[in-house]
């Protein structure tokens, strides 16, 4: 028999009712996951264009470039962190919303495991930069833009602002490639090992995806997997 429960929340059934309308939810749910499946297939197979512009990035001990930040893996997620003069806490402390994002990002040992980085980019000089890094706890590669194009040339720095984003690259020897960028609501679900290797054009690569031909060795699910301090 269905009650109605305190505080508008949802109605109370028996067992078998919920058992039944999970199962139906779960049709659903599936279906979201196959098309999720697809889309990530749709994304390996986007065009890319090639990155010939050099940058000097400032990091702890020298200036280094972008082929720098793939520290020698085949593919790079950089994520365009908000941490300028016109963004909120400036200067002591940088996006709310970067820094929620962030915080959300786990171990990075698996994503490097499948020969891919994540580094982090802000305008920010780079003593704020560490500052703020070592404030917020996070163990992540982050450099500063400071006084190059950077921002403005991948359109996270505008007339109207300062912007965030993810690029996804993937290099070529030493020829490097932009593939994908995404912001806003599409990096809501962005940061865990399988939605960062989905975003990229190598995938997960194991052997059940859709990837293009020939792109890259595929392995079967799960025994490549290891403990962090395992790889």
């Amino acid at each position: 028999m269905k009650t109605k429960p305190a505080k508008s929340l949802p109605e109370i059934v028996s067992s078998a009712e919920w058992e039944k309308a999970h199962a139906a939810f779960l049709v659903k749910e599936k279906a979201a996951t196959r098309e999720r499946d697809r889309l990530a297939a749709a994304r390996r197979r986007l065009p890319m264009t090639e990155i010939t512009k050099e940058y000097d990035f400032q990091a702890p001990k020298e200036k280094v470039g972008l082929l720098d930040l793939f520290a020698g893996r085949r593919q790079l997620l950089l994520y365009h962190f908000m941490f300028a003069p016109d963004v909120d806490g400036w200067p002591d402390a940088a996006c709310p919303g970067c820094s929620l994002f962030l915080d959300q990002v786990g171990r990075l040992e698996h994503v490097q495991a499948r020969d891919t980085s994540f580094a982090v980019v802000s305008r920010a000089p780079l003593k704020n930069i560490q500052r703020y890094q070592k404030r917020m706890g996070w163990n992540v590669r982050w450099v500063s833009s400071d006084g190059t194009t950077f921002n403005e040339d991948f359109g996270v720095t505008t007339d109207e602002g300062e912007d965030h984003g993810l690029s996804v690259f993937i290099r070529d020897g030493r020829k490097i490639y932009r593939t994908y960028f995404t912001q806003a609501r599409g990096l809501e679900y962005v940061g865990s090992v399988w939605s960062f290797l989905d975003l990229t054009p190598l995938g997960r690569q194991e052997k059940w995806e859709d990837t293009p031909s020939g792109r890259v060795k595929q392995t079967a699910p799960y025994t490549w997997w290891r403990r962090h301090d395992d790889y």
